[in-house]
């Protein structure tokens, strides 16, 4: 079994290291810079985008944060990252809605595009503070967001709203921090945090 994760410290490559540690295979890391090694040919033939992270599992590559955490969940069955098939609807909803309508909100927001009421209908959205809001009431009073176990959904909803806590991307609510303080306290996020730290002063 091989495993190479692809990765800058500074990009979304920390939310793919989280699901790598709670998955606790062997892997490989490589570090790409931005302006060079992450551009070149060699990398370029693993990824057309020239962006991180991106895995290759046994030569198959997988890119988009949330595939990769969808894909390690089912490669590593043993670590109990995914539930069972016939209880996926919240882990496959929560999932995809924060790789669909929270991420594009949040980016639209930071960049301050403005949508009216009449472009909400057309972009998967809606509305900043509308996607703001479900995310609110899908983390409220929860441990998970998918039943009543720890899922790699948690990895990736978690991941945004840390990320948005600490850019200010997101409001600083109740549900957020609570649902957040639980996630961060798991060693497996303690060690990707130490390693992309490390990797960041390299």
């Amino acid at each position: 079994m091989s495993l190479v994760f692809y990765t800058n410290p500074q990009s979304r490559g920390r939310i793919a290291r989280w699901m790598l540690e709670e998955v606790g295979a062997p892997y490989e890391t490589v570090v790409l810079g931005y302006a060079d090694s992450m551009k070149a040919a060699e990398y370029r033939a693993i990824n057309l985008m020239a962006k991180v992270p991106a895995i290759v599992h046994d030569g198959r590559v997988v890119t988009e944060c949330a595939a990769i955490c969808a894909y390690l969940a089912d490669a590593f069955p043993d670590a109990g990252l995914a539930p069972p098939p016939s209880d996926r609807a919240d882990y496959y909803r929560w999932l995809f809605f924060a790789a669909g309508p929270v991420e594009q909100a949040v980016i639209d927001h930071v960049r301050k595009i403005e949508v009216t009421a009449e472009q909400g209908r057309m972009v998967g959205y809606g509305s900043y503070d509308a996607t703001v809001d479900a995310l609110d009431e899908a983390v409220q009073g929860r441990h998970f967001i998918a039943g009543d176990r720890f899922s790699a959904a948690d990895v990736y909803v978690g991941s945004h709203i840390a990320w948005g806590l600490a850019f200010g991307t997101l409001p600083k609510r109740d549900a957020f921090e609570t649902y957040l303080s639980g996630l961060t306290a798991r060693p497996a996020y303690q060690r990707a945090q130490q390693l992309d730290e490390q990797a960041a002063a390299a």
